[in-house]
């Protein structure tokens, strides 16, 4: 299958090289070029412009944020270069918002669009191990499955609406960061007692939370090591934002997400805007005097 690859970053870059490895022939667009020629040394076609990548059968985009989406598929040229029998699959996290209006914008062009944004890290994007959340019409799917197949270990179908796939990313994105804020609280007063949260976090996690999101990022908190980021703290603060965003269109309350918002801003003034987002315990320990940074 012809696939084009537009942002092969962190998770975009192993995600080109285990479609590589299925058989797929990629081609690769990247605003920063180097990035591209990575990618070009172990099989990958390198485009001149995303419109280039948009002409394949299947073009998946996997950007930053909304503003990037927007500008580089909502330009006019991305969705006037897809065939007419193409499919744009969207696999980053972007706004509700922004979902129903690419689907909107590539019904209106006779394009098929889908959502399809992933649950995991770099290590489980280069292992093909991401859990994969997609939701279009069935005859979009079916075609984009292969391409899922080559990805992840599981795809789950969410049904006609893109926006949904996209809301319940923004959900368990949300989780995640409610999860790692009350570790961040939890190890911040085990340590006032004089346990260290490298005892706390083996207890839990062998215990009442054995399950790897908390070993994970438990075990970040634990060491300190925020550093290189898996996923950096202001795109987690950028999630949650799309959270509250999400829940005011419908009248929501969310109170958590509303506190960890605040936080994440106190982490961006104390630098760690580009640490792992499991930084965000950090405001929780260093209010309490208890750092775990080496």
């Amino acid at each position: 299958m012809k696939i084009g690859f537009v942002g092969s970053g962190a998770m975009g870059e192993p995600m080109v090289r285990n479609l590589l490895k299925a058989g797929h022939t990629v081609t690769v667009f990247n605003r920063r070029r180097e990035r591209s020629a990575a990618l070009a040394a172990d099989g990958a076609q390198v485009a001149a412009s995303v419109a280039d990548a948009a002409r394949q059968e299947i073009v998946i985009t996997m950007l930053a944020d909304d503003t990037a989406t927007e500008q580089l598929v909502l330009d006019g040229a991305f969705i006037r270069a897809m065939p007419a029998d193409g499919v744009h699959v969207c696999m980053a996290t972007i706004s509700a918002a922004l979902a129903e209006r690419l689907q909107s914008t590539h019904g209106a062009a006779g394009r098929a669009y889908v959502s399809a944004p992933v649950f995991g890290r770099p290590p489980a994007a280069a292992s093909a191990q991401l859990f994969i959340v997609a939701a279009g019409e069935d005859s979009a799917l079916d075609r984009c499955q292969p391409v899922f197949d080559a990805l992840g270990q599981k795809t789950f179908r969410v049904g006609a609406m893109p926006a949904a796939a996209n809301v319940i990313k923004i959900s368990g994105n949300f989780m995640l960061a409610s999860m790692i804020e009350s570790l961040g609280e939890a190890c911040a007063l085990s340590s006032r007692y004089g346990v260290p949260p490298s005892q706390l976090v083996e207890i839990l996690t062998s215990s009442v939370f054995p399950v790897p999101a908390y070993k994970v990022y438990g075990g970040l908190i634990a060491s300190g090591q925020f550093e290189p980021p898996g996923f950096p703290l202001r795109l987690g603060l950028k999630d949650i934002r799309l959270a509250l965003a999400a829940a005011d269109s419908k009248d929501v309350a969310l109170p958590i997400a509303s506190l960890v918002r605040d936080h994440y801003l106190k982490a961006l003034t104390r630098g760690y805007a580009d640490f792992d987002w499991a930084a965000l315990a950090l405001v929780s320990m260093e209010d309490a005097g208890a750092s775990p940074r080496r």
